[in-house]
């Protein structure tokens, strides 16, 4: 079946369902075909738009009054770090205490008044800046979840170690105020990927402190490999295999590094997706690795 025809003037275009009406270009009948894809409610874009984040923050922007910003990981997104947000999760916006908006489906709204410094402009969009986006998340996502967002923010520029560090001494108090000093104090721009982060705080949280993507060198400093997670002292490596060794002629090239690790004395332990959801056994198996070197490592 042909998708119905539209109008020029909305073509790639977000807009108000109200507008269009208004101006003649669509009816109200006419808004409820395949050409049109529906954000929220009395938002619309263009059905050939991609299904993206970028796309829904364009249509809440259009539903928000003036006053609000866009705050959390969907501030995270318009600063520089658009791998902290999927598809589909809720737009977060936040507005002065006495603004009369929402709810609304799609939309995760706070009152909160957020102080002129801490706004900022990001290609015509308002929302709060690097390190008050930082503690917003610290304080409401479980540590989990928080410091790989923290790690990413780090990397990217968003918001420095240093003020990071000020902003979790200069939390007082208040809902989340302590897991957002501990998140804080676990974040490090080093990290290279979400599952790689959450393998670092859980083995931190357990007394096991680990060394985030470190250099291996063999005895006459040629380099060997980089490896996420690693115990230099004892040569104890922590490798988190995700979907991209799967990748094709990926399989044979994580054998020759492993291969030239071993050779150089390091033990390797890969961890997956599963282990994740099995924490407790996935630190007592490096626990158990440790102990084992501890006992011994040749050549040390």
């Amino acid at each position: 079946m042909p998708r119905p025809s539209k109008p020029a003037a909305l073509e790639g275009c977000v807009f108000r369902a109200r507008d269009v009406v208004r101006d003649g270009l669509l009816t109200p009948d006419a808004l409820r075909s395949s050409a049109w894809r529906r954000l929220f409610r009395g938002i619309y874009a263009d059905a050939d738009l991609p299904h993206s984040f970028g796309i829904r923050i364009r249509g809440a922007r259009l539903l928000a009054p003036p006053s609000a910003l866009f705050s959390g990981r969907s501030a995270a997104y318009l600063l520089g770090a658009p791998s902290l947000v999927d598809a589909d999760p809720p737009v977060e916006v936040c507005t002065p205490p006495d603004a009369r908006f929402g709810p609304v489906h799609g939309l995760r709204i706070r009152k909160v008044s957020i102080p002129a410094e801490q706004v900022r402009v990001r290609y015509g969009f308002r929302c709060t800046d690097g390190v008050r986006t930082a503690l917003d998340i610290a304080r409401a996502e479980a540590l989990l979840d928080a410091v790989p967002a923290l790690d990413v923010l780090t990397a990217r520029g968003v918001v420095s170690r240093q003020a990071l560090a000020r902003a979790g001494t200069a939390v007082a108090g208040g809902r989340g105020a302590r897991s957002a000093r501990l998140a804080i104090s676990l974040a490090d721009p080093r990290a290279e990927s979400p599952p790689e982060s959450r393998v670092r705080v859980l083995l931190a949280l357990a007394g096991l402190p680990a060394t985030p993507q470190y250099e291996v060198r063999d005895r006459s400093g040629r380099f060997l490999a980089r490896v996420d997670l690693a115990y230099p002292e004892l040569r104890l490596a922590i490798e988190y295999d995700g979907a991209w060794h799967g990748e094709p002629g990926q399989f044979a090239r994580d054998r020759r590094r492993l291969n030239g690790l071993v050779a150089a004395g390091w033990l390797v332990l890969h961890v997956t997706a599963a282990d994740l959801h099995r924490p407790d056994e996935l630190v007592a198996r490096v626990r158990a690795l440790r102990a084992t070197r501890e006992g011994g490592v040749p050549g040390l």
